[in-house]
């Protein structure tokens, strides 16, 4: 055999997949259709959130959570409703995964070298309801190094691994089917796509020039996802989201492909719930990009005011940074603004400045670095905005800045087909919102939300604006910005046990078989359900890869005893 594991993809999930199986011993081939260059995959371009529970991070905001409260909001987002079927194995992963994330998690990526910033993030904040979707507490804790600082570790082990000769690189070898040896998978074979010099992340050349074939004791795929792929975002788009947009943008490189879900299909293995996926609202183009329909998303503080493309106000839980998911069905159901791919953020400098925050690690240079003192001084004692979200500003096509309203909207209504938009309009809904701020109460929810968030203290230093009028001279100019559906994630893949050894239809795992990350959803083909709580995608890719490759490590060594 040429290895005693093969991994199908060097992403984050692939790569510590690789790092358990090396540590023990075992010989890996480790195969990407990318360069070297895009070590880490996707997980490199994130920021580098992850779900955690009762940490010192947490208590030192005097922030209280418990797994209890956690695994409650857990299954309230999940609504797992497959039980006896699709969500068998999922639920059983969540709960072993909110485990991890209020036990083991924290101390094993401290071994790792992986540690946070002091302000936790509190993202998606729900639908309002306590048995319902979000997260109770904030939860979000960003790694210094963002995503980049997360995949380095397991970068360095791949490399000492390679020089020590436990682990040879395939970079640009694309697998096209499973080998499968009486009903076992016994390798893989595929393409050898042509050399290619291109920058992290930046589209590759697909020409093939010749075809491989590998063998070993086990294949672990770790392939990602389908956000790249538009066509088989829609193939898949599930009708209670309505229908999918006629135009989207990508916020993951090209090669995200999906490819490895059908192939692992034909080699026997179960798909599941394949109509979950994860799309964010907030998306804008990207001024300088690296891949076709580079997107970033705005991860926003609570106070701009959300518009749909008719300039009507969203209503809650459709409110900034609280329930992706319900706001996507809502601007997709609606019928009246189901034909429009866009709604709007209104809001003003004071809120850009104290609330903007862009996704992604090169957008985030100062926690991407490290550099603690340029945190402090960019996000809690500047007078603007982060330095990246300025330029967005400056150089965003979606973004309008305006001295007053009218010419806010003739700016807004300049960047679609017809002018939908009308400023008499907007100015009712945003003056009877700047009424509701006269008192430290409200009947508004958004205003309740903004008011919730500054009772946190990580909030109030650096996430939360002030409570203003949206009209205030002082507060000013007023910003608007085009929002478009932004294609990120799969919520379902590959329907694995807790071993992520990959299952076939009859619920007996197929031997030899393992997937981990997106691909495997995350753990059990579903282990979000229908909501995530964030924080949880590169956290599902950790624990899932850690569990393939102790587990194939531990086959491997039986097999060889």
């Amino acid at each position: 055999m040429d290895a005693d594991v093969i991994i199908v993809g060097a992403g984050l999930a692939g790569l510590v997949a690789a790092h358990e199986l090396t540590r023990r011993g075992r010989r890996v081939a480790l195969l990407d259709q990318e360069n070297a260059a895009n070590l880490g995959g996707q997980a490199f371009w994130s920021l580098g959130g992850l779900f955690l529970v009762d940490t010192p991070e947490q208590r030192r905001l005097r922030v209280r959570d418990s797994f209890d409260l956690a695994w409650n909001d857990w299954q309230g987002s999940a609504a797992f409703d497959r039980l006896d079927d699709e969500d068998a194995w999922a639920v059983r992963w969540a709960r072993a995964y909110v485990e991890f994330a209020a036990g083991e998690k924290r101390s094993w990526l401290a071994s790792h070298g992986i540690t946070f910033t002091p302000v936790v993030g509190w993202a998606e904040r729900g639908d309002l309801r306590a048995d319902g979707h979000g997260n109770s507490v904030p939860r979000f804790h960003i790694a210094w190094g963002t995503g980049t600082g997360v995949v380095a570790p397991f970068v360095r082990s791949a490399h000492r691994a390679a020089d020590e000769g436990l682990l040879t690189f395939h970079h640009r070898h694309r697998v096209d089917g499973l080998t499968l040896t009486g009903g076992a998978v016994t390798g893989v074979h595929g393409t050898v796509l042509a050399g290619d010099d291109s920058p992290r992340g930046v589209a590759s050349n697909r020409e093939e020039t010749g075809t491989f074939e590998l063998s070993a004791q086990a294949v672990i795929v770790t392939s990602g996802g389908i956000g790249g792929n538009h066509d088989m975002v829609r193939r898949y788009w599930p009708d209670r989201l309505g229908t999918a947009p006629t135009h989207m943008i990508t916020g993951v490189p090209a090669y995200v492909d999906g490819r490895m879900l059908d192939i692992s299909a034909a080699a026997g293995a179960r798909l599941v719930n394949r109509d979950r996926m994860w799309h964010y609202t907030e998306g804008v183009r990207n001024w300088d990009p690296i891949w076709p329909g580079h997107a970033i998303r705005i991860l926003p503080g609570p106070s701009p005011m959300w518009f749909d493309a008719l300039g009507r106000r969203l209503p809650a839980p459709c409110l900034p940074g609280y329930d992706t998911l319900s706001t996507l069905e809502y601007l997709r159901t609606t019928p009246d603004i189901a034909a429009y791919d866009h709604s709007w953020f209104v809001l003003t400098q004071k809120i850009i400045e104290k609330e903007f925050a862009l996704s992604g690690s090169e957008q985030n240079p100062d926690i991407t670095s490290g550099d603690r003192k340029a945190v402090l001084r960019e996000r809690v004692l500047s007078k603007g905005a982060p330095a990246p979200v300025e330029a967005f500003k400056r150089h965003g096509a979606d973004f309008v800045v305006a001295p007053n309203l009218g010419e806010l909207v003739d700016g807004m209504n300049a960047l679609t087909d017809e002018p939908l938009l009308d400023a008499a309009r907007l100015r009712r809904q945003i003056e009877a919102r700047d009424l509701q701020i006269a008192n430290p109460y409200s009947k508004d929810a958004q205003i309740q939300g903004i008011r919730n968030a500054r009772r946190y203290l990580g909030d109030r230093l650096s996430r939360t604006a002030a409570p203003h009028r949206l009209l205030a001279p002082s507060a000013g100019p007023l910003i608007a910005v085009k929002l478009h559906i932004l294609t990120r994630k799969t919520l379902g893949g590959i329907q694995t046990d807790l071993d992520s050894r990959a299952l076939a239809p009859n619920g007996n795992p197929i031997d030899g078989l393992y997937a981990a990350g997106e691909v495997a959803g995350f753990g059990g083909g579903g282990v979000h359900g229908y909501n995530a709580l964030e924080g949880t995608f590169l956290g599902g890719c950790l624990f899932t890869a850690r569990a393939a490759g102790q587990a194939a490590a531990q086959a491997a060594a039986q097999a060889t005893a």
